[in-house]
């Protein structure tokens, strides 16, 4: 790393009680390069203190408010201010935050969905290129060093001409719920959607990922078996990909039994692919005329992408931390080369981006928007100027 200290960071969200901020802050500390020193943990001045408390920081710089973090972070000297901001907070405030903290100087890490319109999407878009921040979207799955294996194959041509991509996301967390009352499923804080918003988009972005093709149409049907909330629990989206190849993108949260089932099937007219999130460290390539071919985490075959998101021997388990990890230590040195005025590592720049972002926004609109017309939509998405 280019700097002769830690990058720093501070966090918006993330309080008592938060799952996906300790596990952004567990993420960030995994390699020692990073280090929190600073937050605004909740909307309340009093659970921010007791956040900071825990986490054993000064208390000068755990502030009652995101809009106090942004002021006097701004306001402390250039080499003792955080470099890049962690945003864990509900949907709805994402936008604000991030768009403060880009106008002050600070570089963003923010969780996706990155906005709830595709107009504040784009805006972000336009604040990025004006004061040139770093901006990395935490669609960890990504991070996984078999992902990033599958990606390499399909670059190679193992698969040939892709025509058939399957992205699957269900879970059975809302199967049984009665009543339930949460941010998730509260339009006002979530945004426009619930299945496909929340988990569908990973889905998307990862087939986007490893395939490299965008969707050019879409149709979606959408449904809420439960009751007491209106957006969507379930989405099962027939998909259309420049090139001819067609799709699947599936995502629930009623299929009763599953945990986290993320999956990507890829298939092309010489070979196809499979990888599991909950079996993350093996890559299935597959054939039709002999045996398929199973990839291992670790190994030094591996294309050397996958290597530098590894970190440990073949047969010891990487999962879901370290893919995090991975998005943030790539952010981080990346800042870390910009701050030294130095180039980034060759693998250092690969991490969701705020133009993966906006895509993100757009498809979950578009998705949103056929299934409200009951029909074929375009989903092309052109990138703002």
């Amino acid at each position: 790393m280019p700097l002769n200290r830690k990058v720093r960071y501070g966090m918006v969200g993330g309080g008592p009680g938060a799952f996906i901020g300790g596990v952004h802050r567990a993420a960030a500390a995994l390699d020692g390069e990073i280090e929190l020193v600073a937050g605004a943990f909740s909307s309340s001045a009093e659970k921010s203190r007791q956040q900071g408390d825990a986490l054993h920081l000064d208390p000068a710089r755990v502030y009652a408010s995101w809009e106090e973090m942004v002021e006097r972070e701004r306001a402390r000297a250039e080499g003792d201010r955080i470099d890049f901001v962690t945003i864990v907070t509900p949907n709805v405030s994402h936008f604000a935050i991030a768009k403060a903290f880009i106008e002050a100087g600070f570089h963003v890490v923010c969780d996706k969905p990155m906005t709830t319109t595709v107009e504040d999407a784009e805006e972000l878009c336009r604040l990025v290129k004006r004061y040139d921040t770093v901006f990395g979207l935490t669609h960890n799955y990504t991070g996984y060093p078999m992902v990033k294996q599958a990606r390499e194959l399909v670059r190679q041509g193992k698969l040939g001409t892709l025509r058939k991509v399957v992205a699957e996301y269900p879970q059975g967390w809302l199967a049984k719920a009665a009543g339930i009352n949460m941010w998730r499923l509260d339009p006002s804080v979530a945004g426009i959607s619930s299945a496909v918003g929340d988990i569908g988009v990973h889905a998307w972005h990862l087939a986007r990922y490893v395939t490299g093709l965008e969707l050019t149409a879409l149709n979606a049907d959408l449904t809420s078996f439960g009751k007491g909330y209106e957006l969507e629990d379930d989405a099962n989206l027939l998909v259309h990909y420049d090139g001819g190849a067609r799709g699947v993108i599936y995502s629930s949260q009623i299929s009763v039994g599953e945990e986290n089932g993320l999956r990507l099937r890829v298939f092309g007219t010489e070979a196809g692919l499979d990888w599991r999130q909950e079996d993350p460290n093996y890559l299935h390539l597959l054939y039709a005329d002999r045996a398929s071919e199973v990839y291992k985490r670790g190994n030094d075959y591996l294309a050397p992408i996958a290597r530098h998101n590894t970190r440990i021997p073949f047969g010891h388990p990487e999962g879901f931390i370290e893919a995090f990890a991975n998005i943030y230590r790539n952010v981080a040195r990346t800042i870390a080369a910009r701050v030294a005025g130095e180039a980034p590592g060759e693998f250092d720049t690969d991490f969701p981006t705020v133009q993966d972002g906006a895509r993100g926004v757009h498809f979950i609109h578009r998705a949103i928007d056929s299934g409200r017309q009951r029909d074929w939509v375009d989903a092309r998405y052109a990138p703002p100027t």
